[in-house]
């Protein structure tokens, strides 16, 4: 069968792979139907290895060397094993990519995102950039009839936009700011929207991003190059400021650029991973009593069927995906564009290759 293999920063190939094994007694065999790529995807390939095992054994995984991409996917289930009884041949689900032992410390308080052994499909192993996989069938959530494969691929990085809200603490009628409003950010504004935010205000440098926050429900824009946030948040809230403030850019001022936009006794998440060391005013935190907050991944349990909820209410896909390419063309018509900064939403993969 074909995947898609990152071999090294800057070699892809789309080649031939081993079938995958016969399902053990928790797993199910998928036939992986979409897949999604992200900004974590494209720095593997621009600049990794950072979180893949191309080098180094990973310690949970156990794997090391070429690794098949892919940590967003849907599928059929072509098999399952003799202990799995939630899912039929047939079932279309989604998948969560993590994998948690369900023993340790964290695991039992239901922190399964920071499990001690976690690891995760595409990243830490083989993952769904191909025609069949098998996986824990507790990593996996049924779709609604109704949804179509593209929004339903949305499903995972969806959950950690609704894990990122959680986090949050977002309430009722909140004035949330969301600053970075790329692929993570935008799928925050709808979670925050969904959440019940009284106004979201989206700020980035993009007015193609800003217009699809405002699509996505984002109730104020700020295009960062022409007006001052500050100055927006104030005009807003009459100098109150904004509740919550989530930073999505991954600057390394991202930290203080929202800091100086949230009010006494309210909320920073930090969800952008920067790229050089963060530089904030703890003084301001302290004596304002800003909590700061931050967030990974996602909980598979609550915040994947959430997603699911979510897309089966709106079609997100119409808003975020920017094109499907055949997984035989994933390379040069996604992978690339997206390390090189050319695209300009989100792109899946069709994996359903054709003789």
């Amino acid at each position: 069968m074909k995947a898609l293999v990152l071999h090294a920063a800057g070699d892809a190939r789309i080649e031939e792979r081993p079938e995958p094994p016969a399902p053990g007694l928790g797993d199910v065999r998928l036939r992986v139907v979409r897949a999604g790529l992200c900004g974590t995807d494209a720095t593997e390939f621009a600049a990794g290895p950072v979180m893949t095992p191309l080098e180094r054994r990973h310690p949970a995984s156990g794997v090391q060397g070429p690794v098949v991409l892919g940590h967003e996917f849907i599928g059929v289930v072509d098999e399952v094993g003799s202990a799995v009884d939630r899912f039929a041949v047939g079932d279309r689900v989604a998948a969560g990519a993590g994998v948690w032992c369900g023993r340790c410390d964290w695991c039992r308080r239901g922190q399964t995102n920071l499990c001690a052994s976690y690891w995760t499909y595409g990243l830490s192993a083989d993952g769904g950039l191909t025609e069949r996989i098998t996986v824990p069938a507790a990593m996996l959530h049924p779709i609604a009839p109704h949804v179509s494969d593209d929004n339903a691929a949305l499903a995972q990085p969806l959950a950690v936009g609704i894990h990122a809200v959680d986090r949050s603490r977002i309430r009722q009628g909140d004035v949330v700011v969301v600053h970075g409003v790329g692929a993570i950010g935008s799928f925050i504004v709808a979670g925050a929207v969904a959440a019940g935010a009284g106004a979201v205000v989206a700020v980035d440098v993009d007015a193609g991003r800003l217009q699809v926050a405002t699509q996505l429900g984002a109730t104020h824009t700020v295009d960062a190059t022409e007006a001052d946030p500050l100055e927006a948040v104030r005009e807003l809230t009459g100098s109150s400021l904004a509740d919550v403030t989530v930073e999505a850019s991954g600057l390394a001022d991202g930290l203080s650029r929202v800091q100086r936009l949230t009010r006494r006794g309210g909320t920073v998440l930090l969800v952008g991973l920067p790229k050089k060391e963060v530089s904030f005013n703890a003084v301001d935190l302290i004596l304002r009593e800003i909590d700061v907050m931050t967030t990974v991944a996602h909980v598979c349990d609550t915040n994947l069927p959430a997603a699911l909820d979510l897309l089966a209410q709106r079609d997100l896909a119409s808003l975020l995906v920017e094109k499907v390419v055949p997984l035989e063309h994933a390379v040069e018509d996604a992978l690339v564009p997206m390390a090189e900064g050319a695209s300009r939403g989100k792109l899946l993969v069709d994996t359903e290759v054709t003789a």
